[in-house]
């Protein structure tokens, strides 16, 4: 988990340009969440959330300027605390002359966005929820397979990194090997990427360390991606037995989301990259409302009326 992101990272990544306190942008913003200050700039501050970063658009600057220069020096003042990060000015607006003035004092530093306000607290909501949302570490190899987020799971040395490598291979991109750092974006949303070290890097197990992106380019890679599917690979052993038909429906919850989930027997003659390839693909096309399993149900209950009917017209 990262336990906050600085203004300064803040503007480089939401296209936000500085207006004033460019020698402030290291300070901290420790929560996504964005306030606009209503009640404040009616004076009341019983419940001002500090730690917030502050934005005024056309409402609040519109009302700022029906309010006396008194009133405006006092609230503003009173806006500007050791813990609000940073305040940030819509539509390319003009910021109040107090505002200016308080912030500069107190050291903090004032944005602009080209955005209405809506947009730019979507912007910034999306990237600081990423930045700061709690992080679980997997074990397993994370693939985007056209389009589907694959998470590949299994016992350590079944196979996951070797089948991961064929994958891109086969045009497919790694997004983490070994060890996937996960979080929820929200309660449907999962998303998946590799711990710093680990960019792009993957270890064969007689090869070493590989980079993916010097040797197949990088188109190769990705830096996140949403998991979408879970693939589980286990040893073949003849006493377990595995989904033959594909409609148990297994899913496995990480972070509060439900994710579904396949299993694998690793058995040798078998090429996982292939058959992984192809449960992402079924699972896609079941995501687009085609049913594998229900067409074979639908084929063999037709073939048993058709056999029933001749059946009927030979004892006839």
């Amino acid at each position: 988990m990262v336990d906050s992101v600085s203004v300064e990272t803040l503007v480089k990544n939401t296209r936000l340009k500085v207006m004033q306190g460019s020698e402030y942008l290291q300070r901290p913003i420790l929560t996504p969440e964005i306030s606009r200050p209503a009640l404040e700039l009616a004076g009341y501050f019983t419940h001002y959330p500090k730690e917030r970063i502050q934005m005024l658009g056309i409402t609040e600057t519109s009302f700022a300027k029906d309010l006396t220069e008194k009133q405006r020096t006092d609230y503003m003042t009173k806006m500007c605390t050791p813990q609000t990060p940073c305040f940030v000015i819509s539509t390319n607006l003009p910021a109040p002359k107090e505002l200016l003035k308080a912030a500069k004092d107190h050291h903090i530093p004032i944005l602009s966005s080209q955005h209405t306000s809506s947009k730019a607290i979507s912007y910034m909501t999306s990237f600081l929820t990423r930045q700061l949302a709690d992080r679980e570490s997997i074990h397993g190899v994370l693939v985007d397979i056209n389009g589907v987020g694959v998470l590949i799971t299994g016992d350590s040395g079944v196979g996951k990194s070797e089948t991961a490598l064929e994958l891109v291979r086969r045009g497919h991109r790694l997004v983490a090997d070994d060890r996937v750092e996960v979080y929820a974006f929200d309660e449907q949303t999962l998303v998946g990427q590799a711990p710093k070290i680990l960019n792009h890097l993957m270890e064969i197990r007689g090869i070493g360390i590989i980079d993916v992106m010097t040797l197949y380019g990088t188109a190769a890679v990705m830096p996140s991606d949403n998991i979408d599917f879970i693939v589980h690979l286990e040893t073949w052993t003849p006493d377990v037995q595995f989904d033959r038909l594909g409609d148990r429906g297994d899913t496995r919850e990480i972070r509060g989301v439900r994710v579904p989930q396949v299993s694998i027997p690793v058995k040798t003659g078998r090429n996982l990259a292939i058959i992984i390839e192809s449960a992402a693909m079924n699972f896609r096309a079941e995501s687009m409302g085609y049913d594998a399993t229900q067409t074979f149900d639908n084929n063999l209950n037709r073939l048993i009326k058709e056999n029933s009917a001749k059946d009927s017209q030979k004892h006839d």
